[in-house]
C-alpha cells in the first residue's frame, strides 16, 4: 500500500504565495507520474500541474507563469509552488501519483492524498 500526505495549504489573499508538498511511501517500487490536482466546491477535480511522463511538466493553462511544480525524485516528493494567487485557485489539492507497487509491478494504480485547502480572498 502507498500513501500520499500533502502540506502547505492554507487561506492567502489575492497575490500571495504558498507552497506545497507532498511526500509518497510504502510498498514503492517506481513512480510513473506525479503531480497535483485540484477540485473546487460544485466541479471536476482538474489537472493543475504534473510531471505525467519524461522531464518535462505539464501544467493547465489557468496556472501557468504563476505555478511551478518540481521533485524529488529519490525521496518520492512533489512540490507547488503557487505565486500571484487569485480567488478563483481556491480549491482542495490533491496529490497524486501512479504507482507500481512491489507486490504487483506489471500494474500502475492510481494514488491520492487526503487534500489540502487553499483559499485566497479577494
Amino acid at each position: 500500500q502507498v500513501q500520499l500526505v500533502e502540506s502547505g495549504g492554507g487561506l492567502v489573499q489575492a497575490g500571495g504565495s504558498l507552497r506545497l508538498s507532498c511526500a509518497a511511501s510504502g510498498s514503492i517500487f517506481s513512480i510513473n507520474a506525479m503531480g497535483w490536482y485540484r477540485q473546487a466546491p460544485g466541479k471536476q477535480r482538474e489537472l493543475v500541474a504534473a510531471f505525467l511522463s519524461g522531464g518535462s511538466p505539464t501544467y493547465a493553462d489557468s496556472v501557468k507563469g504563476r505555478f511551478t511544480i518540481s521533485r524529488e525524485n529519490a525521496k518520492n516528493k512533489v512540490y507547488l509552488q503557487m505565486n500571484s494567487l487569485k480567488p478563483e485557485d481556491t480549491a482542495v489539492y490533491y496529490c497524486n501519483a501512479d504507482v507500481r507497487d512491489t507486490y504487483r509491478t506489471t500494474i500502475i494504480t492510481p494514488y491520492w492524498g487526503q487534500g489540502t485547502q487553499v483559499t485566497v480572498s479577494s
